[in-house]
């Protein structure tokens, strides 16, 4: 059964077509890995699932209901630029996260700031910061510092977590240690997942499915006015086409 619908959608900013005709269900604990090229409207796509923009056509449905028309606490999002608060301690970052998904004001009462602060440590310890829980951002590393955004993304219990780029900027062997932490995180939590990344290898390392935007149809004297679509849906699972073979057969995945 799908839990995510995406039905028909284009997302056009005045007479610039960005995405058309995207349509594809995913269903609940899906690993769903995005690539293309830049400028193929692969954030855009995310954006629209995070309702943080709105469809110019088309309907996306989460769990048989319409998207809302704002982004809400159902959904949690990592860049790649890390996305914490860097005047507050690690575990106050947490407790932020948690406070703004349950209060208007971002406030929480005594009880419940301690219930969120104990969670919080909680979180810390399991994905292993415990010991960093009182340093503030600045004296993390990179690793360390995505493990905080993705923690807090999931401090409100997301039933989607939306991951844009999040590795880019870390080290090769930061990068494999990050991919075990995701993907173990991932298998205990079950939520749905949409990472977008250029690096071909992690999408089928990490991803279930793996989506790759292009734009099949252009036109010279008018550029903007095709968009990108998903051109592949790939089984990224056993027996599913190895990602050297997109890479050969493919021009959609091609240096930039």
């Amino acid at each position: 059964m799908s839990y995510v619908e995406v039905k028909n959608v284009a997302k056009a900013y005045g007479g610039r077509t960005i995405i058309e005709n995207i349509n594809v269900t995913v269903a609940k604990g899906q690993f769903i890995s995005i690539v293309g090229a830049s400028g193929c409207g692969k954030s855009t796509f995310l954006r629209l699932l995070l309702a943080q923009e709105q469809p110019t056509t088309g309907e996306i449905h989460i769990d048989g209901a319409p998207m809302a028309k704002e982004p809400g606490r159902d959904h949690g999002i990592v860049f790649q630029r890390y996305s914490v608060f860097p005047h507050m301690r690690v575990v106050d970052n947490l407790v932020a996260a948690r406070a703004f998904g349950t209060s208007f004001w971002g406030r929480l009462g005594r009880s419940e700031r301690q219930t969120a602060r104990d969670a919080g440590q909680a979180t810390l310890e399991r994905i292993g910061l415990g010991h960093v829980a009182n340093h503030y951002p600045s004296e993390l590393s990179g690793g360390m510092l995505q493990r905080l955004a993705i923690a807090q993304a999931l401090a409100g219990d997301p039933k989607i977590l939306l991951l844009d780029e999040p590795f880019g900027a870390l080290d090769p062997g930061t990068r494999v240690t990050m991919h075990e932490f995701l993907q173990d995180l991932r298998d205990r939590l079950h939520v749905t997942v949409f990472m977008v990344t250029h690096d071909l290898e992690e999408a089928f390392k990490l991803g279930d499915r793996v989506l790759a935007f292009d734009k099949p149809k252009w036109d010279p004297e008018d550029p903007q006015k095709y968009g990108a679509t998903i051109t592949y849906d790939f089984d990224a699972r056993d027996n599913g086409i190895p990602y050297q073979t997109l890479m050969e057969n493919t021009n959609v995945l091609a240096p930039h």
